[in-house]
């Protein structure tokens, strides 16, 4: 029977869900390996082609580890709470929980169709109530955590509790708010319960505070810094503008040196490393303090990697939203002032960081001294200091900096210079021979020794000190949202207080409308008799990074009612070996999830520092967007009438996008075209050679080009397991590449082309029993050997071009042995699982899978070369070929060609003169 693909696929994927076949085992013996997605947010859209590209590669692996003798953990689910189904229950009123399954529905049927080896029993959804349980009880943890920086860990609030009562504030060296109070055991138990409450609020890696945030009006809701872009939602495209707000955050600050260091631990690529260190931003400095002379507030503190270059600061700059702009600003500058800070909040913070060309700012009225000689120095407040980085405000100085240069320049502020270098418009290079000349107190020093001079002088003055800081900023946790995870904290008297742990999971409640409310409350707000006994519950819901920052553990052990994964399964699994997913996720979910992961080892929670060992990045598939061509008329406007790709340069035309999936190899469907909209219906062709070819660009996929590509399309027409191929076949993994359906062809040739080695003419399952051939068994082993190198530097597109050199070198030997092809079916199994597993059937084996089969031994001895296809000339003229093993010595040689049946038959009788042997060469006989 011919390959009948359909019916392999659908009978297999099955077998394989009747039978659980890919059921992870938690207590084996064999050895543990854990391959993760990141998992998706199933959209109404469903797959297109791009999605599954790491998917195949992470379901090649995981099938190749359980044929290497591993227990693989490769499970999948949903990180199904989101900003899109949520405004889809703002336009039509259904309940996002409605749109949510009836997406995962679509997401799992595309899933299966492909063939992936899912542990779909541990299958996690992170808006299912016994999913974010657990969600709410680490946010407790975090709640009742500090972190102890002697220890260099998060531990209980009861612990640091137990310090105050027993010896007050003293030696408490804490991560927390920037204004803590001093006491004594004595003051603190002196202190009422809501006191006690309030200042241990400062102390927790959870907290309230006051932030500045990316709020759109549109939305109602907080976004994250990468939902913004050029200062507008990415979802619905609506303008995004800085607002304070009480909010929930987290201190990742705490974890910012650990962060950084972990890095070195890891074996994941560069750039995506690189990019972490960045966002963290270690900078070794010094604190300064301003003094002010002329406000309530004693001084302006300011962090800087540059303490040497103090003598050259002429102003200071203030971020818009910083908290003493208010009180700093004279009655004569507050029009301005209120102006700029205006024209700041429409701006996303991401913008003013990259901004670095626009000069802008706005003089307060108020001055500070230099602390160390006494100069008075102008107050400034500029878009492009940020009210949560340092301290929200910097020293300018313009000899030493490019941007403060600038500033300085466009307001005409002095610019004093500080070291002999001749150009004030670059930055002042410390590595640079220049001395310092402008003080009389650093002159003729170096960089190191005036840093180290300045530093020991603040501190004298107690103006100052060395400091180290991070760019990294305490996380929001919170969002005006309905779908997501509800905060499990009511209020009391102003103060937040947990749930208990029986009150989880802490349900969201119906609603009326998933809006705000009138009076501008999240849109829980609406809810109807949702009140906690002893108070109010918050009303924000948690951030959409907040569920999977820990799913992997949950796949561990995902139907533990007691615990979020029992200890035993966790130190079985311990973390994740292989991570596939994208880059850029950078500096959200791989950032956030290594935090919570090193909290909940803090707190013995889980074995490992690390969640991933392993992650590799998967290039982006673009997409291929055909064009046709409407020829335009004189006045500009375009008709009816098409021209194809190669002639329209004799015409005046307009390029218009057409749907790639009714276009075969560059050439239009005319008459699907014709149906594809109704102005086309009577549309007018000019061919080329009879047909319609259309225009190329590789463009990024998306719906507005028409040129998804649908899986389940292509699934219909080739199957499963080409496209699997393919996908792997179209370039490396981690680099971005473009679809091009034109191709998808030669693999399903491929695969049809595998499948006759089992066959005869008659497509009759026909294989022998006999003894391989030499050549056979080197070409089988060279696969074997290929492929296990290939898989384990993850190269899968080089396998899919050697599996198709080992199938036609094995045509071509018109090989139908049993050995060869048994070990074949197990090797190709990986990338095409269903044609293997029906051959592995046909070929006798055992029913069932060959998933836990071994995968086969590579033999080196096979690929030594002992052996030579002498080529055989009568006359000059070569004749035929003949297999002659290397050892033989020329007299042999001779020997076996003169009596060789294939070499008589061309002498046809005629006497030999004389046999030239070259050895390892060409054996030439003159007649």
């Amino acid at each position: 029977m011919d390959y009948q693909f359909k019916k392999i696929e659908q009978d297999w994927q099955k077998f394989w869900a009747d039978n659980q076949t890919f059921k992870a085992d938690n207590n084996s013996d064999k050895p543990k390996y854990y391959v993760l997605d990141m998992f998706p947010y199933p959209s109404g859209a469903g797959l297109h082609v791009g999605h599954p590209l790491g998917y195949i590669a992470s379901d090649i692996f995981s099938r190749y580890k359980r044929l290497k003798g591993f227990n693989v953990l490769h499970p999948m689910g949903y990180d199904s709470f989101g900003l899109p189904a949520e405004q889809y229950a703002i336009q039509t009123g259904q309940h996002p929980a409605i749109t949510t399954e009836t997406n995962i529905a679509t997401y799992r049927r595309q899933l299966d169709q492909l063939g992936f080896s899912f542990d779909w029993s541990r299958e996690v959804r992170t808006s299912s109530p016994d999913y974010y349980k657990w969600t709410q009880w680490i946010f407790m943890q975090l709640f009742n955590s500090w972190y102890n920086k002697d220890a260099d860990k998060a531990e209980s609030i009861a612990k640091l509790v137990a310090h105050f009562d027993q010896n007050g504030s003293a030696g408490v060296n804490a991560v927390c708010d920037e204004e803590v109070a001093s006491f004594t055991a004595d003051e603190w138990k002196a202190k009422t319960n809501e006191e006690q409450q309030a200042e241990l609020l400062k102390y927790r890696l959870t907290y309230l505070r006051e932030s500045t945030v990316n709020w759109c009006p549109a939305l109602g809701t907080v976004l994250a810094n990468d939902e913004v872009k050029d200062g507008f939602s990415e979802r619905g495209g609506f303008p995004v503008e800085q607002k304070k707000m009480n909010q929930w955050s987290m201190r990742i600050s705490a974890y910012a040196e650990r962060l950084l260091q972990g890095l070195n631990n890891i074996d994941w690529p560069e750039p995506l490393k690189e990019m972490q260190r960045n966002w963290i931003g270690k900078s070794t400095g010094a604190s300064v303090r301003f003094p002010l002379a002329d406000a309530s507030v004693d001084y302006i503190e300011v962090f800087t990697t540059r303490v040497d270059t103090i003598f050259g600061v002429t102003f200071v700059v203030l971020a818009p939203e910083h908290e003493l702009v208010a009180e700093l600003t004279t009655p004569e500058q507050k029009q301005g002032i209120e102006a700029y800070i205006t024209q700041t909040k429409k701006k996303s913070e991401l913008d003013r960081m990259s901004d670095t060309k626009t000069v802008s700012g706005a003089f307060t009225g108020s001055y500070v001294t230099n602390p160390l000689n006494g100069e008075k120095i102008q107050i400034w407040i500029a878009d492009y200091v940020l009210a949560g980085y340092g301290t929200g405000a910097v020293m300018a100085v313009p000899s030493g900096d490019q941007r403060d240069y600038l500033f300085a320049k466009h307001f005409n502020l002095p610019i004093v210079p500080i070291i002999d270098i001749q150009n004030i418009e670059t930055e002042a290079d410390p590595t640079k021979e220049g001395k310092y000349i402008n003080s009389d107190f650093i002159n003729g020093l170096d960089y190191k020794n005036a840093t180290a001079t300045v530093v020991a002088k603040l501190e004298e003055l107690g103006l100052g000190k060395a400091k180290i800081n991070y760019r990294m900023r305490d996380a929001i946790f919170g969002r005006q949202r309905y779908w997501g995870e509800p905060v499990p904290v009511y209020f009391k008297d102003d103060l937040p207080h947990l749930i208990s742990e029986a009150e989880l999971p802490l349900l969201l409640p119906e609603v009326d409308k998933y809006l705000p409310t009138e009076s501008g409350e999240p849109p829980l707000g609406r809810a109807t008799d949702w009140k906690h006994p002893d108070g109010e519950y918050e009303l924000s819901t948690m951030p959409g990074w907040a569920g999977s920052s820990w799913y992997w553990y949950r796949y561990m052990d995902a139907h533990n009612a007691n615990e979020f994964a029992s200890k035993d399964a966790i130190a079985y699994w311990k973390d994740v070996d292989l991570y596939i997913g994208g880059s850029e996720h950078a500096t959200g979910h791989l950032l956030y999830s290594r935090f919570w992961n090193k909290f909940m080892k803090d707190l013995d929670l889980v074995v490992e520092e690390e969640p991933f060992k392993k992650l590799i990045n998967q290039g982006m598939i673009q997409g291929r967007s055909n064009f046709v061509y409407r020829l335009v008329d004189a006045e500009g406007r375009g008709t009816n009438t098409f021209v194809s790709n190669g002639l329209k340069g004799d015409h005046k035309t307009s390029a218009l996008h057409v749907d790639v999936n009714i276009v075969d190899n560059d050439v239009l469907n005319i008459e699907k075209f014709k149906a594809w909209r109704e102005e086309y219906a009577d549309a007018e062709f000019i061919l080329e050679n009879g047909k319609y070819i259309c225009g190329v660009e590789v463009e990024k996929m998306s719906k507005s080009k028409f040129n998804v590509v649908n899986p389940d399309d292509l699934v219909e027409r080739y199957g499963a397991d080409t496209l699997r191929m393919y996908e792997m076949f179209l370039g490396p993994l981690e680099q971005s590449k473009p679809w091009n359906t034109n191709g998808i062809e030669g693999v399903f040739k491929f695969l049809r082309k595998f499948w006759k080695l089992f066959h005869n003419n008659d497509w009759e399952f026909n294989v022998s029993d006999t003894e391989p051939s030499k050549a056979e068994l080197k070409a089988l082993h060279k696969i074997i050997r290929k492929v296990e190198e290939d898989v384990e530097r993850f190269s899968f597109n080089t396998s899919v071009s050697s599996f198709m050199i080992a199938v036609n070198e094995l045509t071509d030997l018109k090989c139908n042995k049993r050995a060869i092809l048994r070990e074949l079916v197990v090797v190709l199994s990986p990338y095409a699982p269903h044609i293997c597993e029906e051959l592995w059937v046909l070929l006798g084996n055992p029913a069932g899978s060959l998933s836990h089969t071994a995968y086969p031994k590579y033999n080196a001895s096979y690929m030594i070369e002992d052996d030579f296809s002498y080529p055989i000339s009568i006359n000059g003229k070569t004749k035929t070929n003949l297999n002659i093993a290397l050892s033989m010595d020329p007299a042999a040689v001779e020997a076996y060609v003169r009596e060789h049946a294939d070499v008589q038959k061309y002498l046809a009788g005629a006497p030999i003169k004389k046999v030239i042997v070259v050895k390892g060469r060409i054996v030439n006989i003159v007649i």
